[in-house]
């Protein structure tokens, strides 16, 4: 299973919001590119990054920023955060970014989700953000009447390869992540799911392994210190 360190951006800083409030905002650096490198040089094999100014907006607000971080370092990038158009996308990819994940567009706009899949394959992953079963938008401030799972059936006949799954009122609470609902969905669908939200210890990695999970997103938990990057990597309960 694969780990992601979180990188969230909001105004060129790395911060991190408690359940998606824009209000509950603690700020851990000022410097993103330092601490994907950071990342880096303690062994992740992937960063995931959030446009926190560019999922509220609809705009890609930190797209230069996060190109930068995509150009100086070795590791793949996976972004994700108000992209809503083919060409924020290519801008991404010809920079260097390994995957675009789509949120709130997946949902709104299925024929643009159907083209970026279409034009870029794997490249293309989607974020759903769920609240009590149904997915949240517009940077968590509005729920739909979409089911999670329906979504997730929908996504795979499209031929979308990875989604990224957060139990929005885990995020950021550091009491483990939804397992049950992280298990229907992964049962549910032969898409690469990655888990978000709510990770905060080995045994929740361990259990995200043995649920078959792609992939887990640590994000406050390592900010805080309650896990440390390095220990996980030594500790072989989250290898495939």
């Amino acid at each position: 299973m694969i780990l992601f360190p979180a990188i969230d951006i909001r105004g060129g800083k790395c911060v991190r919001l408690i359940q998606g409030d824009y209000n509950k905002e603690k700020v851990y650096s000022n410097a993103p590119i330092d601490v994907a490198r950071d990342w880096e040089n303690k062994g992740a094999e992937y960063v995931h990054i959030v446009d926190l100014d560019g999922a509220k907006s609809g705009e890609s607000i930190n797209q230069s920023l996060i190109k930068e971080i995509a150009a100086n370092t070795k590791i793949p990038v996976q972004v994700g955060g108000g992209i809503r158009s083919l060409s924020v996308i290519e801008a991404y990819i010809s920079s260097g970014v390994e995957r675009v994940i789509i949120g709130t567009a997946a949902i709104n706009d299925e024929e643009f989700l159907r083209k970026a899949v279409a034009q870029y394959g794997s490249k293309i992953a989607v974020s759903i953000d769920a609240r009590n079963g149904f997915v949240a938008t517009d940077g968590w401030t509005e729920t739909s009447t979409v089911k999670a799972l329906n979504l997730v059936k929908l996504l795979e006949d499209i031929g979308v390869e990875t989604i990224v799954y957060t139990d929005i009122l885990k995020d950021g609470m550091l009491q483990g992540p939804n397992f049950d609902e992280l298990q229907t969905i992964n049962e549910a669908t032969s898409i690469n799911v990655i888990a978000s939200g709510g990770v905060s210890s080995k045994e929740d990695i361990a259990k995200l392994t043995s649920q078959n999970l792609y992939g887990a997103i640590i994000g406050k938990a390592l900010y805080d210190g309650t896990i440390e990057f390095t220990e996980l990597l030594e500790d072989d309960t989250h290898a495939c």
